[in-house]
């Protein structure tokens, strides 16, 4: 009793009706599914859509990263010039280097701390099919060195996070793949909603998902993988992290362990049709105990004529999302690819 008091996956469908004009003005009834995020309370709506919401790609990606290449920063012949280095306080070097990773400070100033980091300045084009775990886990390593040393050059940067926009419908201003990291004084809005759920809460949901198996994907160790009950947006990958607060608690075998499961997660993306995705690992201060690092991730539309945004008026002004993927379809999906 005490955990169904702790956790909730709350949901109420809602019918409607109108009179079709495909189906002669007949009545016809239509569903919406609204579920509720057992840690945060936020709403996301599962609508059934005759077609897909999002189209599939018919636009030239290969092409497009071909026309932008040669003007591109982040591409090998230009970016030790191009590119911004961290103070020494930071990295001696200037720039941290983990396999073909690159990081460097981030030109455009939005939290205190803040890099960029190329998976290669050799892979201007990188489609999510071809994504592997190493590229990922040494992008990700990057991030950790930079999380920690600016932490340890400042007691009140405390709130970092590791995040992605993978190609220009995710919000990236330029093509060439990359993570970004952040590292403030000041939480996100999201980083708080989440910092604000008790443990106890946390360990619940993992234990309740991994327990009815609708939407546990699988364990690749240390990481829980799920798909989230209530997305965010398209495909929500949910990944949870027990024993770490932050990213700068990250051993190597963990950032491996994360590495992995996103490369597998962003080679289910491709096969589903997709290009381009968000995702962030989102960090509490180190002091906060009872905290759970968890990461999300999702899918973003294609780039193609005409272009239509996931993002309405419902994500942006309602704080809702309107997806039609089912969370329980897509984690049976992802399963087979974790071995579960």
């Amino acid at each position: 009793m005490a955990r169904a008091r702790l956790l909730e996956f709350r949901r109420h469908t809602l019918s409607a009706q109108i009179l079709h004009p495909a189906h002669n003005f007949e009545p016809v009834e239509a569903q919406v599914e609204v579920r509720w995020d057992p840690l945060t309370g936020y709403a996301a709506r599962l609508v059934r859509a005759s077609s897909a919401l999002l189209a599939p790609p018919s636009f030239n990606l290969e092409e497009f990263a071909s026309a932008t290449r040669a003007s591109c920063p982040f591409c090998a012949e230009r970016i030790e010039l191009a590119t911004p280095k961290l103070p020494t306080k930071i990295s001696a070097e200037g720039r941290i280097q983990r396999g073909q990773a690159v990081l460097f400070p981030n030109l455009l100033t939005y939290t205190k701390y803040s890099a960029v980091a190329v998976y290669s300045p050799e892979l201007h084009y990188l489609p999510l099919n071809e994504m592997t775990a190493g590229l990922m886990r040494d992008n990700l390593s990057t991030h950790v060195d930079y999380i920690r040393a600016s932490m340890r050059t400042d007691n009140d940067a405390v709130w970092a996070s590791i995040n992605a926009n993978h190609m220009l419908p995710s919000g990236s201003s330029l093509f060439h793949p990359h993570l970004q990291s952040s590292i403030d004084p000041l939480p996100s809005t999201v980083q708080q909603m989440l910092a604000d759920v008790p443990g106890e809460r946390f360990r619940a949901y993992i234990e309740t998902e991994r327990s009815n198996r609708e939407r546990y994907i699988g364990t690749t160790g240390s990481v829980e993988w799920l798909a989230s009950f209530a997305p965010i947006g398209f495909n929500e990958v949910r990944a949870l992290i027990p024993d770490a607060v932050s990213p700068a608690d990250l051993t190597d075998e963990r950032v491996a362990e994360l590495g992995w499961g996103i490369a597998t997660i962003l080679n289910l993306y491709a096969e589903l049709g997709f290009q381009s995705f968000n995702m962030a690992l989102y960090g509490a201060p180190p002091s906060s105990h009872d905290y759970v690092l968890n990461l999300r991730m999702v899918c973003r539309s294609n780039l193609q004529s005409p272009y239509r945004s996931d993002v309405t008026y419902f994500e942006r002004l309602h704080w809702q999302a309107m997806v039609d993927t089912v969370p329980e379809e897509l984690a049976a999906k992802a399963r087979q690819r974790f071995g579960s």
